[in-house]
C-alpha cells in the first residue's frame, strides 16, 4: 500500500552526508544576501554586482537579442529582470520565468516625518504591507533608503546594522499600566499612528537663550552636519524602518534560519543562484525580482507594470516572431512563500493540505482568500507537468494552502502573469511567522528550491 498512498518526505529524514553538507554550504551565501539585502534597492543592487561576476551585462530597449546572450534590465533600481538567450525557437518553445519579489513588509517614514514632544524627538510613519503592528514595538530598528536632495543628488542611508551605531525604536506600555490596552483586540493595542520612532533626546541651543534649544533642532544639525540634509529633503526620500536583526540559525540542530524578509527573498535567492548555476544554453530564460507585491504589484516597479510584457516584446522582436506566440508557450514559477504549519496554531491550518518545514519546495496550485478569490488556480496539465519535472530530477517537493478555507488567504504575482496568456504556478517556501519582524525558514527548503528551479531551467 506504502507506493499507492501521498506522503510528504522530511528532507532531513532521508539525506545523506553529502546533501547535508550541500544544504548547509548553500544556506551561507544565503544569509550573506539576505543581511545584505533588507530593502528591495540593496538586493536589487547586491544581485546587479552578482550578475555582472557572471558576464551579464545592461540591457537597452532597442537591442537585438541572440542566442548565448546574457543581459539584466535594472528598472528604477528596484526591480531587476535577469535574462539569458537559450539556442531554441522562442515561437516554439517560448520562456521560461521565475518570478519572485525582493519586497518585505516594513514601516515608513512620512513625507513630512520630523516632530517633538516632552524633550523626545520622533517620526512619523506609515506602515508598508501586511504587518501586525504590535509586532514591531520594542525592538532594534535600523533606517535604510534614500534621500534625493534639494540640488538633486541622492543619498544612500543605512544606519542600525553596524555594530557601533545606533537603532531607532517603537515605544510600548509596561504590563503594570496596560489594562485598557490588554482589554483591546490584539490588532487594535497599537493603531498605525501610534507607530512613531524615537529619534533623539539631546536638545540643541539655537541661541544664547536656554529656552529656545529644542531636541529636533539638534537632530537636524546632526543630519546636516553628516549627510548634508535639511528637513525639506524629506519631502523627496524613501527612507524605511527594518528590523536590526541579523539572520540567524535556530535550535541545537542548526537546521533552521531566522530572519527578516524571508517572504520573499527566500525565493528570490534560488531564482538567481539557479540561472546563474545552470548553464543549459536551451531555454531562454527570465528571472523576475518584483517590487511592490506586498502592495498589490501596483507601479512601475511592480508586476503589473507592462514592462514584464515590453520585455517579452523586444525578445521576440530580436527574432521576428510573433510576441503573442513567445507568451503562449512561455511558462512561469510564481516563487513566494506559503505559510507553514505550525503546530502552536493548528486551528488555522487544514494538515492534509499544508506546507510543512523541511518537507521540501511548496507548490501552491491555487492561492486566493475563501473562494479562491484572487487567484489563478494553476491547471491540472501545467502542475502534472510540473510534477514530473520535479520527480525526474529528485526534487523533494510538496503541496500547500494558505491556511484553512474561510481562514484567511493571500495573492502573489501568479495571476497577473497568467494574465498574460503564460502557465503559471505558485512554488515556494514554507515560512513560520511570515511578515513578522523575524521569521523562519528550513535550509532543507530553500535548498529544495533551488533545486527545483535548476530543473525548471534544464
Amino acid at each position: 500500500m506504502s507506493e499507492l498512498s501521498y506522503k510528504r518526505t522530511n528532507v532531513y529524514e532521508v539525506a545523506d552526508e553529502k546533501l547535508l553538507k550541500e544544504i548547509f554550504e548553500y544556506a551561507k551565501g544565503y544569509v550573506k544576501f539576505i543581511d545584505a539585502g533588507k530593502t528591495e534597492r540593496e538586493a536589487c543592487a547586491y544581485v546587479v554586482e552578482a550578475a555582472k561576476g557572471k558576464g551579464y551585462t545592461p540591457f537597452e530597449f532597442g537591442q537585438t537579442l541572440k542566442a548565448g546572450d546574457k543581459v539584466y534590465y535594472n528598472n528604477r533600481g528596484k526591480n531587476l529582470y535577469l535574462i539569458r538567450v537559450g539556442t531554441e525557437d522562442v515561437a516554439k518553445d517560448g520562456v521560461r520565468i521565475i518570478a519572485s519579489h525582493i519586497d518585505s513588509p516594513r514601516i515608513d517614514l512620512k513625507q513630512v516625518p520630523l516632530y517633538e514632544a516632552e524633550n523626545i524627538a520622533f517620526a512619523k510613519t506609515h506602515y508598508y504591507g501586511g504587518i501586525r503592528k504590535y509586532q514591531w514595538a520594542t525592538i532594534p530598528l535600523a533606517l535604510h533608503g534614500t534621500v534625493v536632495k534639494r540640488d538633486g543628488t541622492a543619498l544612500d542611508i543605512c544606519i542600525g546594522e553596524d555594530d557601533g551605531d545606533p537603532v531607532f525604536y517603537i515605544s510600548d506600555l509596561l504590563p503594570h499600566l496596560a489594562a485598557k490596552q490588554n482589554a483591546k483586540p490584539i490588532g487594535e493595542a497599537i493603531g498605525g499612528e501610534d507607530l512613531n520612532i524615537w529619534l533623539g533626546n539631546i536638545p540643541y541651543a539655537t541661541a544664547a537663550d536656554d529656552k529656545d534649544k529644542t531636541v529636533k533642532e539638534n537632530l537636524l544639525r546632526i543630519l546636516n552636519e553628516k549627510y548634508g540634509m535639511v528637513e525639506a529633503d524629506f519631502l523627496s526620500a524613501e527612507l524605511s524602518l527594518v528590523p536590526a536583526f541579523k539572520a540567524r540559525d535556530v535550535g541545537f540542530d542548526r537546521g533552521l534560519i531566522a530572519a527578516y524578509g524571508h517572504d520573499d527573498r527566500v525565493c528570490s535567492y534560488p531564482a538567481y543562484t539557479a540561472l546563474f548555476d545552470e548553464e543549459s544554453p536551451k531555454h531562454t530564460v527570465m528571472v523576475v525580482l518584483a517590487d511592490k507585491e506586498e502592495i498589490g504589484s501596483e507601479g512601475t516597479t511592480g508586476m503589473q507594470c507592462s514592462i514584464f510584457t515590453d520585455l517579452i516584446d523586444e525578445i521576440a522582436r530580436s527574432f521576428g516572431v510573433s510576441s503573442a506566440a513567445v507568451r503562449a508557450r512561455s511558462k512561469c514559477l510564481s516563487a513566494d512563500v506559503n505559510a507553514g504549519y505550525d503546530p502552536n496554531f493548528r486551528s488555522v491550518s487544514e494538515p492534509l493540505n499544508s506546507a510543512y518545514l523541511s518537507c521540501g519546495a511548496g507548490v501552491t496550485k491555487f492561492t486566493g482568500a475563501r473562494g479562491k478569490s484572487g487567484s489563478s488556480d494553476a491547471s491540472a496539465e501545467f502542475v502534472g507537468e510540473i510534477r514530473k519535472l520535479f520527480d525526474e530530477n529528485g526534487v523533494i517537493w510538496q503541496t500547500g494552502e494558505l491556511g484553512g478555507v474561510d481562514v484567511g488567504g493571500g495573492g502573489t504575482v501568479a495571476k497577473y502573469i497568467a494574465n498574460m496568456n503564460i502557465d503559471t504556478v505558485d512554488i515556494g517556501v514554507a515560512v513560520i511567522s511570515m511578515h513578522a519582524p523575524y521569521e523562519v525558514i528550513s535550509k532543507a527548503d530553500l535548498y529544495e528550491e533551488y533545486l527545483a528551479f535548476k530543473a525548471f531551467i534544464k
